[in-house]
């Protein structure tokens, strides 16, 4: 066996060195993704030997209890069958589908045609666009604190400077305005909400949608609406699509297959550009250019989306909307019974923050030492807020079963109790 030694004597003879990555790749960091990929750092205190129990992804497939309606995957089983959808397809998408897809979201005070729809690789590729094509290096963009964590990344990566404006727990997450105007100057691309939330799982009156758009007016600040959880809301509360309350705000809203109907791996967005004060002429045009760059999404997934919005009844959403709702009150009322901890109501989405009293606790630093720790001792994956931008909470993912739930809470309970002081 060639010795280690004479591998890298070749290596520097060749005189290749190492080879630097790019301004891009060095900008880039997802701080969720390092944390699930990282080894957890061994500890003093006895290692779990339980099995880990995650609630660290919003992936509603992971355990078997949410499962998509099977017309969905009929559709890519006709799709594929048809042999129509094996080429490339237009790099905004496939006419048809993008068809659909405005049909589904017209709507009176906010009409859309097909060439208002750009196909995307996933929500996530539709966030990547809309903050590509409206704020180039040097620009600042308004984002939520806390927030979906890939919105900073695609920032960073770009060069583009994130400014966070607060959301206020005690308001069910709603936007602090008067922080949120202060923060918006020349350079100012964009501002972008989250509605319903990942990671707060809040959802936003039509009142304040108003008073965001009223600040978006009176600066002529553009509106990015990720509403990837769009009508996934719960008992007493209603979907309101930021769109529908404007008439000269131009606004892109993303959306996508992955939550309401259960298919995060099929990569399938868009972006539906609202913009009646025809301010975006240039931003459509620059739409279609950075679509060029993967060509579109999966034609045969894009092929499927007619056929889904079709035939899946109307009782599909309603009902995963109440089971959704059913696994978050048995994290919230389970949670909320551990002292140190204090959840704040979900309203929507698939997610519960948790609020952390540290100084309850001996010998736990951080909400990042809390789940570095719980995962250590107990093998329950969860984020820390630090991953949203906002310290001193942790996320939980709803979607588990409800064994899973219980058993997760239990656990977190007696990792708090040895460590409370």
């Amino acid at each position: 066996m060639p010795s280690t030694n004479g591998t890298n004597a070749v290596q520097k003879s060749s005189g290749w060195g190492t080879i630097p990555t790019s301004d891009v790749a060095r900008r880039t960091f997802n701080p969720i993704r390092d944390i699930l990929t990282r080894p957890v750092r061994p500890l003093a205190s006895p290692k779990s030997s339980k099995d880990l129990l995650s609630l660290s992804i919003g992936d509603p497939t992971v355990f078997g209890n949410f499962k998509a309606h099977p017309v969905v995957a009929e559709a890519v089983e006709e799709a594929a069958a048809s042999y129509r959808f094996n080429g490339y397809p237009p790099s905004v998408g496939l006419s048809h589908v993008r068809e659909a897809i405005a049909n589904k979201y017209t709507h009176p005070d906010a009409p859309l045609t097909a060439n208002d729809v750009v196909m995307t690789s996933g929500c996530s590729g539709a966030v990547e666009m809309a903050i590509s094509v409206l704020c180039g290096a040097g620009k600042n963009i308004l984002l939520p604190r806390p927030g979906f964590c890939l919105y900073n990344t695609i920032a960073g990566s770009h060069n583009v400077e994130a400014r966070l404006y607060n959301l206020v727990a005690e308001r069910n997450w709603e936007a602090d305005i008067e922080h949120m105007e202060s923060l918006i100057d020349e350079n100012t691309g964009a501002i972008l909400i989250n509605n319903p939330s990942n990671p707060c799982g809040s959802n936003y009156t039509k009142a304040h949608l108003r008073a965001i758009l009223a600040v978006c007016e009176r600066h002529r600040v553009p509106l990015i609406s990720d509403e990837i959880y769009a009508d996934m809301v719960f008992s007493g509360q209603t979907f309101t699509s930021t769109a529908w309350l404007t008439a000269t705000v131009p606004i892109l809203t993303l959306g996508g297959l992955a939550k309401q109907w259960l298919v995060p791996g099929w990569r399938i967005g868009w972006i539906l550009i609202h913009d009646r004060a025809n301010a975006f002429e240039q931003v459509r045009q620059g739409l279609v250019a950075l679509s060029t760059i993967i060509n579109g999404p999966c034609a045969l997934v894009q092929a499927a989306i007619p056929k889904i919005f079709a035939e899946v009844p109307d009782t599909y959403l309603p009902e995963l909307n109440r089971q959704l709702e059913s696994n978050a009150r048995i994290l919230e009322t389970e949670i909320n019974n551990i002292p140190g901890l204090n959840v704040i109501t979900p309203q929507g989405a698939m997610y519960v923050m948790v609020k952390i009293d540290l100084a309850a606790f001996d010998g736990i630093t951080s909400d990042a030492d809390f789940c570095h720790k719980l995962k250590w001792e107990e093998s329950v994956e969860i984020l820390p807020g630090e991953c949203f931008s906002y310290p001193g909470t942790v996320r939980l993912v709803i979607t588990p079963p409800h064994d899973v739930l219980r058993a997760a809470s239990a656990r977190i309970a007696a990792f708090c109790q040895r460590h409370r002081k």
